[in-house]
């Protein structure tokens, strides 16, 4: 991807819910003027989440997501039926599709209360009201819609747009933290778990941030940080570190130069700071056979040096004194019952978007589970935690 592409994580999610043959498919189709989804009426054409990160007028970047009906049946239907349910972690808008000829459904009814549980702003659509011999009334909530004949499809994307606008925020990842025309130090390491040809996400975003803003990032190796350092005329306002390299880059940036990590600066931008940094003095708990859950937000390929499977392990082995059992999830897959877990250790979330990271949150904090966020646990665990989080309280 470019420094310029709005990525996945950051754009609206809206996720069309609703019964079999409530015509969901015909009515994303209608809504992005494309052919998304499969059409057809047999049911249970959908067989799994469909997604797409497109621009959508007016409406901006955006991921429409159009799900399996709520009602499949069997053992194969209930997997799609999970499948749904973990598209609810992550919309940040949802469309219920009604069929207007045959009304809400207890099921429909169901899926509104988990809307309203979670705090999910949601539209329902009424399809197929070409369908209906009397006339119907529309409302702010409500919509009557054809997917066949386009009406108010129009309308209902007015909708989307005004929720979209209304749920985005102004959180800043780093910009917060400096001004315009500071020297902000960049430590990138190219090593084994690089990857060919280009930086990681966060790094990006951090980067892209930071010329935003009018600084000037000096992007280097662990191994050229000092040199930089004593280039510079004046000590940087920042330096940002990969979590990795935490232990060596401390120990060559003076303590009067604010030092934290990407990750880190990532558990503050998508999650809740306060309870990940809660969590730190779990890691000294830890006892022989405690089970502990790693968990990434993407699927890259692991190395055999890999940092989630096997650097944070190791560490956490030689940290805690203990032994624990390490169970480990990627991508979408992050259990429902955390209650087996002395401890989660999650990635920085840049794959997640801000709805889905705080589910994960509030799930782990609902069950009364410690969660950690890489960044914070490397820095805990090299003693200097209290040290890359200053530049957030000063």
């Amino acid at each position: 991807m470019s420094l310029n592409d709005t990525v996945s994580a950051e754009r609206v999610h809206i996720a069309f819910f609703g019964m079999r043959n409530a015509g969901k498919s015909s009515v994303v189709n209608a809504v992005t003027g494309q052919s998304l989804s499969v059409v057809s009426d047999v049911k249970g054409t959908t067989t799994d989440p469909v997604k797409k990160a497109m621009e959508l007028l007016p409406l901006g970047p955006v991921v429409i997501i159009d799900t399996p009906g709520f009602d499949d049946e069997g053992e194969l239907g209930a997997m799609r039926v999970k499948k749904t349910k973990e598209i609810l972690q992550k919309a940040d808008i949802a469309v219920l599709v009604v069929d207007a000829v045959r009304g809400i459904s207890q099921q429909d009814e169901e899926l509104l209360s988990v809307f309203s549980e979670r705090k999910i702003p949601y539209i329902i659509a009424l399809n197929k009201c070409d369908l209906l011999d009397s006339s119907f009334e529309n409302n702010e909530n409500k919509l009557f819609i054809s997917a066949k004949t386009g009406e108010n499809i129009n309308a209902l994307k007015e909708k989307l747009a005004a929720f979209a606008k209304s749920i985005k925020n102004d959180k800043k990842i780093v910009a917060d933290l400096i001004k315009p025309g500071d020297n902000v130090i960049l430590v990138i390491p190219i090593d084994e778990s690089a990857p060919k040809g280009r930086i990681i996400l966060p790094q990006q975003q951090v980067l892209r941030e930071l010329l935003d803003s009018g600084c000037c990032a000096l992007c280097v190796q662990t191994s050229g940080l000092k040199a930089a350092l004593d280039g510079l005329k004046e000590p940087p306002a920042l330096v940002i570190t990969d979590s990795q390299a935490f232990k060596e880059v401390s120990n060559i940036v003076p303590e009067s130069v604010p030092l934290t990590s990407f990750s880190i600066l990532f558990a503050r931008y998508k999650g809740e700071y306060s309870l990940l940094m809660d969590a730190a003095k779990a890691l000294k708990k830890l006892k022989n056979g405690d089970k502990v859950l790693i968990s990434e937000g993407c699927t890259h390929h692991r190395q055999c040096n890999d940092i989630g499977t096997v650097k944070i392990p190791g560490w956490i082995k030689q940290y805690s004194g203990a032994d624990p059992e390490f169970t480990f999830t990627s991508g979408g897959e992050f259990p429902e019952d955390l209650s087996e877990f002395s401890l989660i250790v999650h990635c920085g979330g840049c794959m997640l978007n801000e709805t889905e990271m705080k589910s994960r949150l509030g799930r782990a904090a609902g069950q009364g589970v410690p969660i950690i966020n890489y960044g914070m646990a490397i820095a805990e665990m090299n003693g200097i935690l209290e040290r890359a989080t200053k530049c957030f309280t000063i």
